[in-house]
C-alpha cells in the first residue's frame, strides 16, 4: 500500500538511485518477516512448510519468523498449523487512519451510494494495481464486489486510470513502458499507445470512465481525492452496469455529486 512519504530533492534523488539497497539502508531481516505475513492464505491456516514455499524462504528461517511473530501476539497456531491474530489490523489501521480524509470517508460515501444508488469505493495505487481501502455497496448484486485490502491492475479500473493520470510524465511514462496487458475481457484495452492516450485525456479532464476493461457488463467513473498540495492520495469511484447510456448517466448524472464528494474529502488548503 502506497504510504506518502516526503519528497526528496533532486540531489537526495540521486543519491538514493546511486546506493540502492545498501546494507545500511536495507534490513534483510524485517523484509523476511513481511515477506511471510504477506505470504498468508486468507482463506485457510498454512503450515511452516506452505508459508516457506509462498514467502520463497527456506523452512528454517519462516520458522524462526513465525515463532517471533506469535511471541508478538500477531501469529497463532496449533502446533502445525499457523494463522494471523486480529492484531495484525494494527498495521494497517495506522496507515489508514494517517490518511485526512479517513475520518470522513464512511459517511461521505454513504450519503453518495445513497445519492446516486450505485456501488462506491476508494482506492490507492500499490504498486501497478489499485488496492481497495473502502467500499459501500448498493442493494443491487455486483459479480465484482471485491474485499478491503485487495487488488485490480490499475489500467483496468477507474481509480488506476485516475491516478495514473496525475503522474509526473516520467514515471507515467515508465509505467507504461513495463506495464503488460492482460485481457481481461474482450473490451480490454490492448495497445500501450491507446492507454497513454487515455491516461493524457483523463490527466486533462480530471476524471475517468473505464467501461467493461475487468468485468463484462460493468463500468465505472473516478476522481482523484487531493491532500493539501493538490496532488492526489486516493481516487474515489462509482460502479454501475454498462451499457449504451452508461456515459451519459456516469459524466451527466454521477460526475457532478462524485466531483462534491471527492471535493469533501480532499484536504482543505
Amino acid at each position: 500500500m502506497n504510504i506518502p512519504q516526503p519528497t526528496p530533492d533532486a540531489g537526495e534523488r540521486a543519491d538514493v538511485a546511486s546506493e540502492g539497497p545498501s546494507p545500511d539502508r536495507f534490513v534483510q531481516a524485517f523484509a523476511k518477516g513481511l515477506s511471510v505475513i504477506c505470504a498468508f492464505d486468507p482463506q485457510s491456516p498454512m503450515t511452516i512448510t506452505d508459508l516457506a514455499q509462498a514467502s520463497g524462504l527456506d523452512r528454517a528461517g519462516t520458522r524462526r519468523i513465525l515463532l517471533t511473530l506469535e511471541t508478538l501476539g500477531y501469529v497463532r497456531t496449533d502446533g502445525k498449523h499457523f494463522w494471523l491474530t486480529p492484531r495484525i489490523l494494527n498495521l494497517g489501521y495506522r496507515y489508514l487512519s494517517s490518511l485526512p480524509f479517513w475520518h470522513l470517508a464512511q459517511p461521505v460515501l454513504e450519503e453518495l451510494v445513497a445519492e446516486v444508488q450505485e456501488t462506491c469505493s476508494i482506492g490507492v495505487l500499490d504498486g501497478d494495481n489499485v488496492m481497495f481501502i473502502l467500499r459501500v455497496p448498493t442493494r443491487r448484486y455486483l459479480s465484482f464486489d471485491p474485499s478491503i485490502g485487495s487488488h485490480v491492475p490499475a489500467y483496468v479500473h477507474s481509480i488506476g486510470r485516475v491516478l495514473l493520470s496525475r503522474l509526473p510524465d516520467p514515471e507515467l511514462r515508465a509505467y507504461v513502458d513495463r506495464v503488460h496487458l492482460n485481457p481481461l475481457t474482450r473490451h480490454t484495452i490492448s495497445s500501450k499507445e491507446a492507454l497513454e492516450r487515455a491516461l493524457h485525456e483523463d490527466r486533462k479532464s480530471g476524471w475517468s470512465f473505464v467501461s467493461e476493461q475487468y468485468e463484462e457488463g460493468m463500468c465505472g467513473i473516478a476522481t482523484p481525492i487531493l491532500d493539501a498540495g493538490g496532488q492526489p492520495v486516493a481516487a474515489l469511484n462509482v460502479s454501475l452496469n454498462a451499457g449504451p447510456q452508461a456515459f451519459e448517466t456516469a459524466t451527466n448524472n454521477i460526475l457532478p455529486k462524485l466531483r462534491l464528494a471527492a471535493r469533501r474529502l480532499s484536504t482543505q488548503r
